[in-house]
């Protein structure tokens, strides 16, 4: 599986229904600590594959899902799992901070 993108539409399906833990990055194109992120999300998503589906949020094309989410700042990298948000972590960060939480939600589960 790939990264999804997902939308209000597919946010109940692709995240809440998972049977796998999610991570979403909330971002937008204009936001440069995004863009610094992308290249760190898509190499969690290659390391994690099978074991946890990660998406992203472009809150530019889908203001209402950062808004029901309370995401207030951007990037916001958040992780669900059983259908509910298990960690938040705003402002940008390095692997190995994300790669920590993922693996204690990972053991959680």
């Amino acid at each position: 599986m790939s990264i999804i993108h997902i939308t209000e539409e597919t946010f109940d399906k692709e995240v809440l229904e998972s049977p796998v833990p999610v991570l979403i990055d909330f971002w937008a194109d204009w936001c440069g600590p995004c863009r610094m992120l992308a290249p760190t999300i898509d190499e969690l998503e290659q390391q994690y594959r099978g074991k946890l589906h990660v998406g992203k949020i472009d809150i530019d094309q889908q203001p209402k899902l950062a808004l029901v989410h309370k995401v207030m700042s951007i990037p916001t990298v958040s992780i669900y799992a059983h259908g509910k948000e298990v960690k938040r972590l705003i402002g940008l960060r390095d692997k190995p901070e994300l790669d920590a939480v993922i693996q204690e939600v990972l053991a959680a589960k």
